[in-house]
């Protein structure tokens, strides 16, 4: 096997500095993070895992930080540390965050400007309040919704489900004969508030 080593490469500092250490503490502090610091990453929840990779990304202090969901797994308190965080960090102008969120509350709410896609194109973008509107949401997502302007931002509350849904004959979904019991939709398990 031949290796080549770039001149440049002489000059590279491979170790952990100071530097890097005092950024990481500050990371840690920041996300809450400190008692995860020495555990391995399969000792971890799923929330504490994406808070974990989320301070990871930052320990790189990029310019542009591009997350795909990152508050999947999260519970509403770390929802709200994060993209509280996530969103100091954009506007003090430490570094440019772009982020994909399904959740079109949090999007409002954290979120100076939005790109609402439709089929993989941009269907609207600006404004949390110009592009989440009743007639945007019906076209891209196929519901009824409502906009209530309170608090921080805006709510979408969705009014009528998808049209497909409430035409489907859905009694022959389970069949009663065979034994199996019917799926309890009235019935709801709430996770811990205290897991990440």
């Amino acid at each position: 096997m031949v290796f080549f080593i770039h001149a440049s490469a002489l000059y590279l500092n491979w170790g952990v500095g100071a530097r890097d250490r005092e950024i990481v503490a500050r990371i840690l502090r920041f996300l809450k993070l400190e008692g995860f610091a020495l555990k391995y990453l399969n000792e971890l929840s799923g929330g504490e895992k994406q808070k974990v990779l989320i301070a990871r990304a930052l320990a790189q202090e990029p310019e542009v930080l591009i997350l795909d969901e990152p508050t999947s797994n999260l519970d509403i308190k770390h929802q709200l540390e994060v993209l509280g965080f996530l969103q100091k960090l954009a506007r003090q102008g430490k570094m440019t965050v772009v982020m994909v969120l399904h959740d079109l509350n949090l999007a409002a709410r954290f979120s100076e400007q939005l790109i609402l896609l439709r089929e993989g194109k941009v269907f609207a973008a600006g404004p949390p309040p110009a592009v989440l509107n009743p007639d945007n949401l019906s076209a891209v997502y196929g519901v009824e919704v409502s906009i209530a302007r309170n608090g921080p931002g805006i709510q979408v509350l969705p009014l009528r489900s998808l049209a497909w849904l409430e035409e489907e004959d859905l009694t022959s979904l389970f069949d009663p004969s065979s034994g199996k019991q019917r799926a309890n939709l009235e019935t709801a398990v709430v996770p811990d508030a205290s897991s990440g």
